[in-house]
């Protein structure tokens, strides 16, 4: 496993300053652009921002804030997680994330998503009742983009395009795009078969019950005779210097968030004794350096993925516990899970 990549994930949630106040949207996505800069210093191989338009969180734009965190960085990989291509334009995704790759010299990589909230749907006057075929069409065009060539193609949900060449093309030629997936076999199937790499949400129960998916995406790819690209996976949770610590810190705003969401689904309220068995046993990396470690240790042996990233905010955690997190995964986690699968 020493191939096997670390990256973060954030939504731009909003965090509390010193005070124990809720900062602005704006000062949320600039706290954000620190925090990937010092992911960056310290090694971390990636960092993605998910695309929403809710009052808890910051970054609707991702590839906006990629662009100012690539003046500042030097090597870490930025990335969507995800951009909601349903309710996007193909040719504007790519043109933006190339635009990125630009100024990163590389590094801009795009994960695709149907999204897992629908408010990018009405506030872009599409229709939920053309959801799967929003993303269907919308993917096959993206992955004809990703060749770089003059594109003709037609569909029912934009307008047709006839040998239309997009500007700026990339230097490598090829925009690094996975698909992101949350346990949908069919998502899983149609990403293998235009041999793009998979990126699992895997947000609850334990990591196992994924590994279906990815002996499916193996196999798919096999009878496409598409490319089995490295699978990635990634989850929640939050590190800090003693498990106790992390727990209380994380705990209660997550409940926040977690409640509120749950209502709009019908979910009941989250209880205290389902989030320790999910930190015990589950999909929720919480704890010190040591116990994150061991926990994502475990998770990609059982899997055999090829990249972890770590979704490290979640509501309203200060900003200097979230940046001791990014710290800490960088410093310690990662060795550490380095140490154990190398053992």
């Amino acid at each position: 496993m020493t191939d096997l990549q670390f990256g973060l994930d954030t939504f731009g949630d909003i965090p509390e300053d010193d005070a124990g106040r809720l900062v602005s949207d704006a000062a949320a996505i600039r706290q954000v652009v620190e925090e990937a800069v010092l992911a960056d210093e310290l090694g971390v191989d990636a960092i993605a921002l998910g695309e929403h338009h809710r009052p808890e969180y910051s970054i609707s734009t991702p590839e906006t804030v990629l662009a100012g965190i690539a003046a500042r960085t030097s090597r870490i990989r930025l990335g969507s997680g995800v951009t909601v291509l349903s309710s996007d334009d193909p040719v504007r995704v790519f043109q933006r994330f190339a635009t990125v790759d630009a100024i990163s010299n590389g590094r801009a990589e795009v994960i695709l998503g149907r999204g897992s909230f629908t408010e990018s749907f009405p506030l872009f006057g599409y229709d939920l009742a053309d959801y799967d075929v929003l993303f269907e069409e919308k993917l096959q065009l993206f992955a004809q983009l990703l060749d770089e060539k003059p594109v003709t193609w037609s569909g029912t949900t934009r307008a047709a395009l006839d040998h239309a060449d997009v500007y700026p093309k990339t230097e490598s030629g090829r925009l690094t795009t996975w698909v992101g997936v949350g346990g949908s076999p069919q998502s899983v199937v149609r990403t293998a078969s235009y041999g793009l790499p998979l990126m699992l949400a895997i947000i609850g129960g334990s990591p196992e019950r994924f590994a279906p998916y990815l002996d499916l995406y193996r196999r798919a790819a096999e009878q496409f005779g598409t490319v089995v690209h490295p699978v990635g996976m990634h989850s929640p949770g939050f590190v800090a210097d003693t498990d106790d610590e992390a727990k209380e810190l994380f705990y209660p705003r997550y409940k926040v968030v977690r409640d509120r969401i749950g209502a709009l689904r019908g979910w009941p309220p989250i209880r205290r004794e389902e989030f320790d068995s999910e930190v015990v046993h589950g999909s929720m990396y919480v704890g010190s350096p040591e116990t994150v470690a061991r926990r994502i240790a475990g998770a990609v042996q059982k899997l055999g993925v090829g990249r972890f990233d770590l979704i490290y905010t979640a509501g309203s955690l200060p900003v200097s516990a979230r940046l001791r997190a990014v710290e800490l995964y960088g410093t310690k986690v990662i060795p550490m899970v380095r140490d154990i699968l190398a053992g």
